[in-house]
This record gives C-alpha cells, sequence and structure tokens, in this order.
C-alpha cells in the first residue's frame, strides 16, 4: 500500500485534471463562401459546459452568431481530484512516518488509531468519488456528443445545408482515470485490514483474548509434566531419606549400668 498508494492516486488526479479535448464539426452552406468547415469547441477540466462557447456561421449574409454548450459536471470532477490529491499527500506523509518514525508510530495506540480511522475514511472517499465521476464522465460524452451540438447551430436546421462532425473527443485519458478510481478504492479498503491489526483494539477484541488464554493453557500444560516430575523426584527422595532413617535405628543410652553375674540371693533381713 506504501508504494502503490501515491503512484495510483498520481495517475488519478493527473489523468482527470489534465485534460483537455476538442470537438471540431463543419458547416456546408448552399453558398460555399459562407461555410466553415473546421469549427473547434474546446472543453477542459473542470468541464463547466456552460462555460464553452463557439462561432458558427448562419448560412446567412455572412452573419456568424455565437452558441454555449449546456451542463455543468464540475462537481463530481473536482471532488475525484480533490480525493487523489489529499490520499496522495498522506500516502506520502505515512510513508515517512512508517521509514523514520516507526518506534514513535508504536509508542502508544493512538497512531494506529488514527492510521486505522483515515484509511476507512478514505476508502469511502474513493468510493462516492469514483462513482460520482464515472456518471459525471458520462454525461460530459453525452454534452459532447457530435450530433447534439449540432443541434445548436441554427444554419444545421436547413436540409439545404450540410452539417458533419470532423473530428471527436479521445476520452481514453478519462475512462482510464475512473478505473485507477476504482483501483484505489480497491487498494485502500484491502488496507483496511492490516490498519486494524496494528490498532489495540485488534488486541483487546474477544477472540484475541480467548486465543491469548487458550495459548497460555496450552503453555502451562506444556510446563505441568515437567513440574510433576520435579515435585514427584522431591517427593521420592523425601520417602527414600525415611527409609534411609528407617533403617539406621537410633541408639538409645541408659543412665547407669547394672552387671549381673550370677543369682540374685535375697538374704532375710532380721
Amino acid at each position: 500500500m506504501v508504494i502503490f498508494a501515491p503512484l495510483f492516486a498520481i495517475f488519478a488526479f493527473a489523468t482527470c485534471g489534465g485534460f483537455s479535448g476538442q470537438l471540431r464539426v463543419s458547416v456546408e452552406c448552399v453558398n460555399k463562401s459562407e461555410s466553415d468547415l473546421s469549427i473547434a469547441v474546446n472543453f477542459s477540466y473542470p468541464f463547466r459546459l456552460q462555460q464553452v462557447y463557439f462561432d458558427a456561421p448562419t448560412c446567412d449574409s455572412r452573419r456568424r452568431q455565437r452558441l454555449f454548450l449546456s451542463g455543468d459536471y464540475s462537481s463530481s470532477a473536482e471532488f475525484f481530484v480533490t480525493t487523489a490529491v489529499f490520499a496522495f499527500l498522506y500516502s506520502l506523509l505515512a510513508t515517512v512516518v512508517y521509514i523514520f518514525y516507526q518506534n514513535k508510530y508504536r509508542e502508544n495506540n493512538r497512531g494506529p488509531s488514527v492510521d486505522f480511522l483515515v484509511t476507512v475514511v478514505f476508502s469511502f472517499a474513493w468510493l462516492v468519488s469514483s462513482s460520482a465521476w464515472a456518471k459525471g464522465l458520462s454525461d460530459v460524452k453525452l454534452a459532447m456528443d457530435a450530433n447534439r451540438v449540432l443541434q445548436l447551430i441554427s444554419a444545421c436546421k436547413v436540409p439545404a445545408n450540410r452539417c458533419a462532425s470532423v473530428l471527436t473527443p479521445v476520452w481514453s485519458g478519462l475512462n482510464t482515470s475512473v478505473v485507477f478510481g476504482f483501483m484505489n478504492f480497491i487498494l485502500w479498503a484491502g488496507n483496511i485490514w492490516f490498519a486494524y491489526k496494528e490498532t489495540g483494539w485488534h488486541q483487546s477484541s474477544p477472540r484475541y483474548s480467548m486465543r491469548t488464554s487458550s495459548e497460555k493453557r496450552a503453555a502451562s500444560f506444556r510446563q505441568r509434566p515437567f513440574e510433576s516430575q520435579a515435585s514427584l523426584d522431591h517427593t521420592g527422595g523425601s520417602f527414600s531419606s525415611q527409609l534411609v532413617d528407617l533403617g539406621q535405628p537410633e541408639s538409645y543410652s541408659q543412665v547407669g549400668s547394672y552387671t549381673l553375674s550370677g543369682p540374685i540371693s535375697f538374704p532375710n533381713q532380721i
């Protein structure tokens, strides 16, 4: 994400914000001298077509008329480009933090939590802006259709005059911007899980706590046989020492000694 997010954001706002197109039509009047075979209609970002105008012949006494297009599609285009620019700037900032301030980033839960929330916000913004711009682009294509523009020219309503399209706009750049918009959404949405794993919310979740407790119980079970063996060895040693003590009876000393040298006679004492 750190590598691809800035690149995808650049492609998104560059292909949309730097676009300029041209539609060229021709009006051939009955009087050839009044004809204009190359009428250029130029338009560009942010696609405020109501401000775009061109001059067309009326096929009447060399008089020309100024015509304006209709439609304002700047809101969706500007929202898309703004999302791309801010996503690019945040990606650069996140790259600097990840590379040079990794220890400070992990000191507490504030940095990962902010990163997670910003990732969610940008994922939603990419989805909304890309969808809105896709709809806006289809409206721009419809507004710049050659047949629709020719209907604005009064001379083209006369059957004797001949009107045609000479050059149509190239939409590949704007189509690419929509594709990169949805690719940015997929990229940021896929990064939500990885950003969530860095937060303390993931570590304090019940599932994580259950897993931790089970690991602790497993570790204690692995230690119990050694503890039991140690306690058994200790108990066996005491028991054996008791057996050794029982095998060596204590010697009792008596105060005074009696010597028996023969039968004892008790003389009658008168």
